[in-house]
């Protein structure tokens, strides 16, 4: 879990790059979560969560896109 959760956080840090607000959005959603599953003790459960935890982390990776404003009529 540990893992997965420093993988989450670098892949934050390489998606959100130079976006200080998504960046810290991200982080405190991250956290949250994990946090809110720390105690959890089924098996099963935890599979789940981390299975979840890996396909976000795979969803960020590869669908997110930045876009950089560059004049008012371009991206």
């Amino acid at each position: 879990a540990l893992k997965l959760f420093k993988l989450l956080h670098r892949t934050r840090q390489e998606v959100f790059k130079n976006d200080t607000r998504a960046l810290e959005a991200a982080r405190q959603k991250i956290n949250e979560e994990f946090k809110n599953n720390q105690n959890e003790t089924s098996e099963e459960k935890i599979n789940e969560l981390l299975k979840m935890a890996s396909d976000v982390e795979v969803i960020l990776r590869t669908s997110v896109i930045q876009a950089v404003h560059t004049d008012s009529d371009k991206i």
